[in-house]
This record gives C-alpha cells, sequence and structure tokens, in this order.
C-alpha cells in the first residue's frame, strides 16, 4: 500500500502530467460513450486529414487557404461522386451475381467433399464429411437470416447514409477552411502548463496524419494492382475481390489472412485445380508479398515501428472498444500509447522534481 501511496504522490505532483492523463482519460470516455454517435465526425476527421495533404502543398505554392481548400474539396467531390456512382453499383450487380451462383457452388463443393472418402478413405469418413456439409448448411442458414434482418432495417440504413453523405462533406469543408481556429480554440481551452502534453499531441499528429495517408494510398495501390491482375487473369467477381483485398490492408496480418479465402474460393469454383488456378495464386501471393515487404516501408517509413505482437494485440483491445474505427486506428492508438510512455518521467526525474517542490515549499 505504501507504495501505492509513493508513486501517486511521485506522478500527480506534476502538474503536466496530470494534465495529459485528464485528456486521456476524456478521450477515452468520449470514444467508449459516444463513439457510435460521433462516427460521422471522426469519419470526417479522417477524411479532412487525408485532403489536408493536398491543401498544404497548393498552400506552399502561394495560394491563399481558402482557395486551396476549395478546390481540393471540389477535386473530393469529384471522387465522391465516382464512387457513389460508378463503383457502388458495380459492386452491388457483382454480389448479386455471386449470391445467385452460390447455390451452383455448394453443389460443386459438396460434390467434392463426397469424393475424398473414396480417395482417401483412411484420412476421412463419408459421416465426417456428411457432418461438415452439415455444419456449412446451417452455417449458410443463418447468414440468410442475417441477410433477411439487414434487408428489414435497410430503409433505416438508406436514411443513416443519405445523412452521413450530407453531413460528411459539410463536416470535411469546415474542418479544412477552419482548420487552424478549431485548434486554437481547442488549445485555448487546455492549461498553460501542457508541455509533456503538447509533445505527445506533436508527436501522435505527425504519427496518424502520415499513417492515415499512408493507408489511404496502400488501399488505393493494392486495390489497382489485384482488379489489373484479376481482370488480365479472366477471374470472376474481379472488382469484388479487387475491393476486399485493398480493405484488407486497414487490418495488418489478419485482414490479409481472411480475404485469402474468398479470392481462392472463387478461383478454384472457377478453374478447379488447374494451371490457371496456380497461377492466380501465384499472382496474388506476389501482391501480398510487394505489399508487405516493399510499399509498406516505403509509405510508412515516418511512422513510428511497432512489434507485430504489440500490433496484434492493439487490434484486439481497441477493436473490442470501438468496432471498426477502432481496428483502423489501432496502429496510431498504439503509437499514442507508445509516445505517452516514451514521454513519460522517469522515477529519478519524477522523485528529483518532488524533492524540488518540497524543498520549496520548506
Amino acid at each position: 500500500m505504501q507504495l501505492i501511496v509513493q508513486w501517486v504522490k511521485r506522478t500527480f505532483s506534476d502538474p503536466q502530467l496530470v494534465v495529459l492523463l485528464s485528456l486521456l482519460l476524456v478521450g477515452f470516455v468520449v470514444i467508449i460513450t459516444m463513439g457510435d454517435m460521433l462516427a460521422p465526425v471522426l469519419a470526417s476527421i479522417v477524411i479532412a486529414y487525408l485532403l489536408e495533404g493536398l491543401v498544404a502543398p497548393l498552400e506552399k505554392l502561394g495560394l491563399p487557404r481558402m482557395l486551396a481548400v476549395v478546390i481540393v474539396f471540389i477535386l473530393f467531390l469529384i471522387f465522391l461522386g465516382l464512387i457513389i456512382f460508378g463503383l457502388l453499383p458495380l459492386l452491388s450487380r457483382q454480389v448479386t451475381q455471386l449470391v445467385q451462383q452460390l447455390p451452383n457452388m455448394l453443389a460443386e463443393g459438396q460434390k467434392t467433399l463426397m469424393m475424398l472418402p473414396e480417395k482417401y478413405p483412411e484420412l476421412i469418413t463419408a459421416d465426417q464429411v456428411q457432418e461438415v456439409i452439415s455444419t456449412i448448411g446451417s452455417e449458410i442458414g443463418n447468414m440468410g437470416q442475417r441477410v433477411l434482418s439487414w434487408s428489414l432495417s435497410s430503409v433505416v440504413g438508406v436514411i443513416t447514409i443519405l445523412v452521413y453523405l450530407v453531413l460528411m462533406p459539410l463536416l470535411v469543408f469546415f474542418f479544412l477552411k477552419d482548420k487552424r481556429l478549431i485548434l486554437g480554440w481547442f488549445a485555448s481551452m487546455l492549461p498553460r502548463d501542457r508541455k509533456i502534453a503538447l509533445h505527445v499531441w506533436r508527436e501522435v499528429d505527425g504519427q496518424i496524419s502520415n499513417y492515415v495517408r499512408g493507408k489511404f494510398w496502400e488501399i488505393i495501390i493494392v486495390w489497382s494492382a489485384s482488379f489489373v491482375t484479376f481482370t488480365l487473369m479472366n477471374l470472376q467477381y474481379a472488382m469484388l475481390l479487387s475491393v476486399l483485398v485493398g480493405l484488407s490492408v486497414i487490418i495488418p496480418y489478419i485482414g490479409a489472412t481472411v480475404v485469402t479465402f474468398p479470392v481462392l474460393i472463387v478461383a478454384w469454383f472457377q478453374w478447379g485445380w488447374t494451371a490457371d488456378f496456380g497461377w492466380l495464386a501465384l499472382a496474388y501471393f506476389i501482391i501480398q508479398a510487394l505489399d508487405g515487404n516493399v510499399l509498406v516501408p516505403l509509405l510508412f517509413s515516418e511512422v513510428v515501428s511497432l512489434h507485430p505482437i504489440a500490433i496484434i494485440v492493439a487490434i484486439l483491445v481497441f477493436g473490442g472498444f470501438w468496432g471498426f474505427w477502432g481496428v483502423f486506428f489501432a496502429i496510431p492508438l498504439a503509437t499514442l500509447v507508445n509516445a505517452v510512455i516514451q514521454a513519460w518521467p522517469t522515477r529519478k526525474e519524477l522523485d528529483d522534481k518532488l524533492a524540488e517542490q518540497e524543498a520549496v515549499s520548506s
């Protein structure tokens, strides 16, 4: 108990550490309690981070910030229009086609599974195959029920999306236009003695901005490379699968592992155990290898490197607390924790400061 009292006395004797801990606690409580309500704001902040990377160079060229913001915002609206009216309808068609093909795929898969006991009787029995087929059938039934429940609530979902489409562009514009005003207002609310908090903020701000922009370009590059590869090899549902591959980079390690299954399953149902399937699998794994060993080091050279165990733990912890956004920001949030640890005064520094305060008071 005495050790805890001494630690609390040393830690909270420094007002800068109190400010830092208070800011972290308030931010954590806000995210946990109001994360869903603030989702449009958080998404708009992410987009503003992305677009700031285009606004800043235009300002350096001599353009007034307002003009630079307007130009970048118009480009953003054009890009958003292409996504909504170009990409989403194509994805919708391919999802519909894939759902229509599922019964044929299941029948073909069932045939293949039933042949396994004949080919490998010492490894698998007919009862085991039947159990696997029953399990798959029940899982598909559960998926169908979830799809039905989703379709029943789709009206609410459409209304929510429409609200987001109106609110988010407005929020993005004002975040870009009034960036300095917003940051200045926020800084005015904080105590003056906040050097440690400012140090952590500068480091984390740079880390998050680099991470978000790098992750955006990684998604675009991996998506484009996958789409070109799948199209040249005549893989069915090329756009749908390439989008999944591109989005999988949001979740390091885990995303690439999960998205491998639909890519290889679709390829197998299309070609079977043929040379085409082998070439497709090889090309796909080359894309994943280039992403992990070439693209990531180039895009994230300025981001603090974290151990893979730290990244996986961060994904599990923050994803459990905050869902999708926790997974997306797992690395920046882990970087925040690392920055706090690095900025935290050592025990000797805390003891020296405490002794100095006691000498002054006496």
